[in-house]
């Protein structure tokens, strides 16, 4: 004798869950917990792309403040980011994970898709949504530009072409990343990625 059996949904835990994510991320992991009520955000300064050698240290004490609030489940939204395997020994030493990938371009692209690409986007500036959105505060302004415009091609003229990696469909990022592209003087190409491995990473966690 059989009976059919109603298939449920794997349970989602309730343990608490705290992310420390690159504040260049808010939005899109915001997004991605809107319906777990278990996992809290704690972003850390965007700027500090910047300064990627302070971003180990932001992180360790991020982690530790996590533990003191009695949190022990962490997961770290951060790519290597430029620490040159640092930020990955932080993350070993507290026993903790972090969204794989050198940086989010790769990542919001789709890690492995991103490497076979690597050769066809050797000369590429990136743009995501945040970084269109905030262009002249993490790009023109940290590198002088709106000050000194005639070091543009000292830094930029290697480059061939600059990519907008989409987030999230708005005309009004559309405009801003192309007047960037116009600004560095670089061939403009838009692509729509969504939000890559993010997505599976944070609803992997649930």
């Amino acid at each position: 004798m059989t009976t059919n059996m109603e298939q449920r949904p794997p349970e989602q835990s309730t343990e608490k869950l705290r992310i420390i994510a690159c504040g260049a991320l808010a939005r899109e992991v915001l997004s991605l917990i809107e319906n777990l009520p278990h996992i809290e955000l704690t972003c850390l300064p965007a700027i500090l792309h910047n300064s990627p050698e302070k971003i180990p240290d932001a992180v360790d004490k991020a982690i530790i403040k996590a533990r003191h609030d009695g949190i022990e489940r962490v997961y770290v939204a951060y790519a290597d980011c430029g620490t040159s395997g640092t930020l990955d020994k932080v993350c070993e030493e507290h026993g903790v994970e972090r969204i794989a990938g050198p940086h989010c371009f790769s990542f919001y692209f789709g890690n492995d898709d991103f490497i076979a690409r690597d050769e066809d986007d050797i000369y590429t500036f990136f743009l995501t949504d945040f970084l269109a959105r905030q262009f002249r505060a993490f790009v023109i302004e940290p590198l002088g530009l709106d000050k000194h415009p005639e070091l543009r091609d000292m830094y930029f003229g290697s480059y061939k072409k600059l990519v907008y990696l989409v987030q999230n469909e708005d005309p009004a990022l559309d405009q801003m990343a192309e007047e960037a592209a116009r600004f560095l003087d670089l061939e403009y190409e838009r692509r729509v990625t969504g939000y890559g491995d993010l997505s599976s990473a944070i609803k992997g966690l649930a």
